[in-house]
Parts: C-alpha cells; sequence; structure tokens
C-alpha cells in the first residue's frame, strides 16, 4: 500500500510538471483587411507579413499564439476589456494611443502613400486640395489627409472600400501604409492599369508597426520583445520581409 501510495503521488507530481511545462496561450488579433501585412487567403486563413511575425515571436519566446481576425472599429476596446491578450495589426506607435495601452519594440518601419489615378500629376499631397481622399478610419493615413487644410477626407471601415472607391471614380485618391498602397497596385491588374503609387509623403519622424498591448501587462511585454529581439537577430525579420515585401 505504501509503494501504492508513492506511485500515486508520483504520477500526481508528474501531472503537475507537466502542466506548469505547457506553453502560455496568447490570443492575438488582427484586421485582416491590410495586405500583405494581414488578410485572408483563397481557403480564409489568416496570413500575412504580422501572422508569420507573431508567430515566430512566440517561437522564439516560447509561448503559443491564437489568432482571431477582429474588425479595425472596435480592435482597441477589444484590447481594453480583455476580449484578446495582443493587437498585431499594423498598429503605428503614436503618443495618444501610447496614453492608453503600451507597445513592443517596433517590428516595421511604415510610410504613408498617396495612390491616385494614372492619368494624375501630382508633386506633393498640398496638390489634392479640393480633392476627394479616401482612407482607412482611424489610421495614420486619414490623420496625414487631415492635416492639410482643403481636402475633403472620407473614411472607410476597410481600405479595400475606399480602394474601389478610387477604381469607380468616386474619389480623387487614397492614402494608406505604403506596403498595403504597393501591394494592392501589383495584386490587382484592374488597379494596375487605372491607378499608380504617386508620392510617399514626407514626415518629420519615423512611423513604427509596435505590436499593442494592455498598460497592465507588463510581463506579456517583456515577452513580446524577448522574441522580437529573437527574430530580429537571428534573421529571421529579413526572410519574412523578402517573403512578404519581394528584395528591398
Amino acid at each position: 500500500m505504501f509503494r501504492s501510495c508513492l506511485l500515486a503521488l508520483a504520477i500526481l507530481c508528474m501531472g503537475a510538471c507537466v502542466a506548469l511545462a505547457a506553453p502560455m496561450k496568447v490570443t492575438v488579433a488582427h484586421d485582416a483587411t491590410w495586405p500583405p501585412m494581414e488578410f485572408m487567403d483563397d481557403s480564409r486563413n489568416l496570413v500575412g507579413y504580422s501572422i508569420d511575425y507573431i508567430d515566430a515571436v512566440a517561437k522564439e519566446a516560447g509561448f503559443e499564439v491564437e489568432h482571431q481576425n477582429i474588425a479595425w472599429d472596435g480592435i482597441f476596446a477589444g484590447l481594453a476589456g480583455k476580449k484578446y491578450d495582443v493587437i498585431a495589426s499594423s498598429v503605428t506607435i503614436t503618443e495618444e494611443r501610447a496614453k492608453v495601452m503600451d507597445f513592443t519594440t517596433p517590428y516595421y518601419e511604415v510610410r504613408q502613400a498617396l495612390i491616385v489615378p494614372k492619368s494624375v500629376d501630382v508633386a506633393g499631397i498640398e496638390d489634392m486640395k479640393g480633392k476627394r481622399l479616401g482612407a482607412q478610419i482611424g489610421t495614420t493615413g486619414f490623420m496625414a489627409i487631415k492635416k492639410v487644410d482643403g481636402i475633403n477626407a472620407l473614411t472607410f471601415d476597410e481600405i479595400g472600400l475606399a480602394m474601389e472607391a478610387l477604381s469607380t471614380g468616386r474619389l480623387d485618391g487614397v492614402v494608406c501604409d505604403d506596403p498595403v498602397a504597393t501591394n494592392y497596385i501589383l495584386e490587382n491588374a484592374d488597379y494596375a492599369a487605372k491607378m499608380k503609387v504617386a508620392l510617399i509623403i514626407p514626415t518629420d519622424e519615423p512611423e513604427y508597426y509596435g505590436f499593442a498591448v494592455a498598460k497592465d501587462r507588463k510581463e506579456l511585454l517583456e515577452l513580446l520583445n524577448k522574441g522580437i529581439a529573437a527574430v530580429k537577430e537571428k534573421g529571421i525579420e529579413d526572410e519574412l520581409r523578402k517573403k512578404w515585401m519581394g528584395p528591398k
């Protein structure tokens, strides 16, 4: 009986050790409408640069990821409401956002691009005064438009809707992140025939993406930063850039 008790105790201890060793699961939100960063493929799978990047971070830092597709207009409220742990959805690090959430080390530098019809010549965004420019609501693209007086700024729930409005003549231009702008032109033959990336809008400060977490998740923030550092140091980041953006 004594041996049986010892055996039972050993089994219980082994079970407890396995439970403690189980990797942490982190739920990650993406608005999958922003190719090549995060989007749905033909099989309705979440794919893209940010998806692969956070997966690589998880592997390096030793946690598991559960991906969720969340609409952009509610994505920040969901983080505040603890519906998921991380936002990995091309979120630009800004002072205003940093007041209510924490950001990891930057994982991508981005610029704002202006897309116009091929027949339009434009030297700067100021040349679009009096015109209708579209952007996704709540993005830095929309913020860039609003900085210029005299432009009629229109918002859309998804950047794809803005691109379609430009294609059909309901807009005079679209502003969005440069990898997204390039992707839409390169991957859609109809858009490529009608539109062009006219220019990159100059800024005083560089713009970076970061993964966002709630203010009370310091340990998670440190874990993510550990993974990001490893992804950069091991050259994984360079491989992901080649995969999704092509050679520099």
